[in-house]
């Protein structure tokens, strides 16, 4: 047996060691011209307003006139409202405010959600266009509607106060209080006077919006409209749920100021929201 001297043997030995290795297998695996995967953007929206100050005090007083009525004591708690339970408040928010008078009673329920998608291959900003056809479509709506352009800056002529924002970077900002102030139905009318108030799309809220008008009536039980406006702003849909509950069971609601202040209240959100 010829003799090998420690020195040779060593790197024999490694040489071998490194002609096995898993770099080279790796680099073999890698084939060039692969087709890669893109992953889509996040949302513009990282978190949520908080929800029970998202409007004002001075909008919830027009909207709710039963406060009037109520002790100080009592219209601090009634401002306050009631927050929805949810386990995540940057993914779910949302607050209901009730007032009573002895002609009816006034419910303002305001929702927020900020979609994020599970599917690397598919942004937040389309499964929220998703959710948002979702509600759409179970509101007797087509799924897709006119779309607001990102840039644009959504209607002033009707600018409700509301309390915080989020900015795209998840940051609130506050409002200047202003008073509600609707002023029609946005149905493309030129004066208002044969203003459409059935379910529709809405134009210059969000990238997309509608709105439902909802009256149930059971024989002499009081009858209670709802009227609904659904938005979204890119990652984030917002529901607004405005309804009154005559107590007298021969009177119905009446359509036209529950949309204003609905509509009003959804675009001031909205203008709150894209700061």
């Amino acid at each position: 047996m010829a003799y090998v001297p420690g020195i040779a043997l060593l790197a024999a030995l490694v040489a071998g060691c490194t002609g096995g290795s898993g770099t080279e297998d790796a680099t073999t695996d890698a084939k060039p011209g692969s087709p890669t995967v893109s992953v889509a953007p996040p949302g513009k929206y990282q978190t949520l307003p908080e929800a029970c100050r998202s409007v004002s005090t001075g909008t919830l007083k027009q909207l709710l006139p039963g406060l009037a009525d109520l002790s100080e004591e009592q219209r601090e708690v009634a401002y306050e409202g009631r927050a929805s339970v949810t386990y995540d408040t940057d993914r779910k928010a949302g607050c209901t405010w009730q007032a009573r008078t002895a002609d009816s009673t006034r419910t303002l329920v305001v929702d927020f959600e900020r979609v994020v998608s599970y599917d690397p291959t598919v942004s937040d900003e389309d499964s929220a266009s998703t959710v948002y056809g979702k509600k759409a479509e179970a509101a007797g709506l087509p799924a897709s509607s006119p779309s607001a352009d990102d840039s644009a800056s959504p209607s002033a002529t009707a600018s409700p106060s509301t309390g915080e924002g989020v900015s795209p970077q998840g940051s609130t900002s506050p409002t200047t209080p202003a008073s509600l102030n609707p002023t029609g139905n946005d149905t493309g009318g030129d004066d208002g006077a044969s203003e459409d108030l059935a379910p529709r799309t809405l134009n210059n809220i969000g990238n997309a919006a509608f709105l439902d008008d909802s009256l149930e009536s059971g024989g002499s039980a009081a009858q209670r409209r709802t009227v609904s406006v659904v938005f979204r702003t890119s990652n984030v849909v917002v529901s607004v749920r405005y309804a009154e509950q005559v107590t007298d069971a021969a009177e119905v609601p009446e359509s036209a100021e529950l949309q204003e202040k609905a509509q009003a209240l959804a675009r001031g959100l909205d203008e709150t929201i894209s700061e």
